[in-house]
C-alpha cells in the first residue's frame, strides 16, 4: 500500500479552504461584511449614471428588464430577478454589496452569474451608480 505524502495532505486542505473562501465571497441573502467595507471610487455623476445605464441595457436587461423591475424576458425559468427599483435589497444595500453581487454573482444557486470577466471594475461601479439612480427613494 502507498503512503500519502505529508506534503499532499496540507496542499489539498489549502485548496479546499480556497474554494470555500471564493464561494463565501459571493453574495448570499443578507449582504456581506466585505461589501459593507467597500467604498465606491466612482462619483455618481450624470456621466457615470449614463455609462452605467448603457452597460445595464447591454448586460442586465435580459433578466432584470429594461426598466430594472425584474421582469426581463430571458430570466432563467423558475427564477425571480430582483426588482432594482424598489427599496428592498435582500443582498445588502451598500454600494460595495451591490458591486459584489454584480462582480461575483448571486449565491447560493448562482442563477445570476458574476460579471467580473465581462466588465471592468470601473464599469461595474458605473452600473452601481445607475442602479442607485433608479432605486426607490
Amino acid at each position: 500500500m502507498r503512503r500519502v505524502s505529508t506534503v499532499l495532505i496540507p496542499a489539498l486542505a489549502l485548496s479546499c479552504v480556497a474554494v470555500i473562501a471564493v464561494s463565501a465571497g459571493a453574495q448570499n441573502p443578507g449582504g456581506s461584511p466585505e461589501g459593507k467595507k467597500l467604498k465606491n471610487p466612482v462619483v455618481s455623476s450624470p456621466e457615470s449614471i449614463k455609462a452605467g445605464q448603457a452597460l445595464f441595457q447591454k448586460n442586465c436587461r435580459f433578466c432584470h428588464g429594461a426598466d430594472a423591475k425584474g421582469n426581463g424576458p430571458m430570466a432563467p425559468e423558475g427564477t425571480h430577478p430582483s426588482n432594482l427599483t424598489d427599496d428592498k435589497w435582500d443582498r445588502g444595500s451598500t454600494d460595495g454589496e451591490i458591486f459584489l453581487v454584480i462582480r461575483d454573482g448571486a449565491g447560493p444557486k448562482f442563477d445570476m452569474k458574476g460579471y467580473k470577466s465581462k466588465m471592468a471594475e470601473n464599469d461595474i461601479w458605473n452600473v452601481v451608480n445607475y442602479v442607485r439612480s433608479v432605486q426607490a427613494k
